[in-house]
């Protein structure tokens, strides 16, 4: 690898611009340290935070080498093993898991497949209206990407996966709305929808981890889904797909490359069929957690060592050097921030500040609102995951001092931090506008119109299911 190759893996952006953030933050850790009126141990683990933080969202350098830096100056600023913590989280193996388990996917021809069956069951009048056409696929490529929200548990793994999919099927249509439109659509659809499945989002997985860490309270897969499935995985794929099929249907009836429609190869693989297995036996294992009592990440075990066994397997060993699994160091850093702000006193401190401002009496309906106020105005100033390792700890804290089920509080925390409006929020955002296929206001109107949709017509849903349950 050469010297300019490990550098773009380190320095992301207009440098001159993000350096910005390595004085302010360094200004702002100082602050913190000199003026805080805490105690000199809760002062230092705050001052990393906030340097983090800063770095997390001015992006000098790639978020893996912020939290490696992260983790080093927790071990020598308090001890290494509470710098280590997260990586003996199974949350953040778990990740690592989904990320080979999308390679996997990819090079076993099964993404293909999908692209394939969805242009095979094109009906015959699509050919002729680019609007039937448009209407089919965005519903048939939305599904899809709804199921890869089960089967594949990373979100920005299934961007990755399904983007250069989406890219070939909207080449049917000569106009470019409805190729936006199959892009976004679907993407979102795979991104958004992962809050109602636990294994579909990276910050469903860290929340649950930390309240398990934090609270002794496991939250199981099936659980999850029961709860959050209905309105926030399949509704919100709805809203989503109706969205998208609003902004970007075409304009007029002949928008289409007839050819392309009709000359497809429709055969599938042998790899593609067993990697469709292999992930449903990891979903069997999933939905049975209420017997068996194992976490999330041993349905994924189970099926990585399926799909890389010798002879049995889809793939071989040297897809492991082809995957990017950098971002172990960036969930290393926030668990180890979440146990240190924990372990310092700032979660008592932080929830003792939120209780004085919460209503004497209030409902579970209002605690709910006011997590999700809470959550959401966090992430305008850090990136989401940033937000579950500082706010969750509170949030068990607050729970419990306040008599509240901790359950849908976590949950509600969970839509929350996957409800974003900018790019810079998000991290599989980035990755969207990266696959160069929209400009960056195209994707805002999109976020902003999903984001809008979820805050007013699913939250006051959910809210008032978790109120007449609990």
């Amino acid at each position: 690898m050469s010297a300019d190759s490990t550098l773009s893996g380190v320095f992301d952006g207009d440098i001159d611009a993000a350096w910005l953030s390595v004085p302010v933050g360094v200004a702002a850790a100082g602050a913190v340290l000199v003026y805080a009126p805490v105690a000199a141990e809760m002062a230092t683990m705050l001052a990393i935070t906030v340097f983090c933080i800063s770095l997390w969202v001015g992006s000098p350098v790639a978020p893996w080498f912020t939290g490696l830096l992260g983790v080093g100056l927790i071990g020598v600023a308090f001890s290494s093993d509470l710098a280590l913590t997260g990586f003996q989280s199974a949350a953040t193996w778990l990740v690592v898991l989904g990320i080979f388990l999308g390679e996997a996917t990819r090079q076993s021809g099964l993404a293909a497949a999908v692209e394939r069956v969805s242009l095979r069951v094109l009906p015959e009048d699509a050919t002729a209206d680019a609007g039937v056409a448009y209407r089919h696929l965005l519903v048939v490529l939305s599904a899809a990407a709804l199921g890869f929200v089960v089967l594949v548990p990373s979100s920005l793994v299934r961007v990755l996966i399904l983007g250069p999919i989406l890219v070939s099927v909207g080449g049917l249509f000569t106009d470019r709305r409805p190729r936006v439109g199959l892009f976004l659509g679907p993407l979102f659809v795979t991104y958004y929808a992962g809050t109602g499945i636990l294994t579909g989002s990276l910050a469903n997985i860290i929340i649950t981890g930390l309240v398990e860490a934090n609270s002794g309270l496991a939250i199981g897969w099936v659980e999850w889904a029961v709860w959050l499935g209905p309105v926030m995985w399949v509704g919100r794929a709805a809203v989503i797909t109706a969205i998208a099929y609003y902004l970007y249907r075409p304009r007029t009836a002949d928008a289409i490359d007839a050819a392309s429609a009709t000359d497809l190869d429709v055969a599938s693989t042998a790899e593609a069929r067993r990697m469709m297995a292999f992930l449903l036996v990891g979903v069997a294992i999933w939905a049975t957690d209420t017997l068996h009592g194992l976490h999330p990440l041993y349905g994924a075990l189970v099926v990585t060592l399926l799909a890389f066994a010798p002879r049995v397997g889809v793939v071989g060993a040297d897809a492991i050097a082809e995957t990017d699994v950098s971002i172990v160091f960036f969930l290393g850093a926030i668990f180890a921030i979440a146990a240190g702000l924990q372990q310092t006193g700032f979660t008592d401190v932080a929830a003792d500040a939120i209780l004085s401002g919460f209503p004497e009496g209030g409902s579970l309906s209002v605690a709910l609102a006011f997590s999700v106020v809470a959550s959401i105005a966090l992430t305008f100033v850090m990136e989401g995951l940033a937000v579950a390792s500082v706010l969750t700890p509170v949030l068990v804290a607050f729970s419990e001092s306040a008599g509240l089920p901790l359950a849908p509080v976590a949950m509600i925390e969970a839509v929350a931090l996957n409800t974003y409006f900018f790019p810079y929020q998000s991290a599989v955002l980035v990755a969207i506008l990266g696959l160069d296929v929209v400009d960056s206001r195209e994707l805002i109107r999109m976020a902003a119109l999903c984001s809008v949709a979820t805050l007013v017509v699913l939250l006051p849903i959910q809210i008032a299911i978790f109120a007449l349950a609990f």
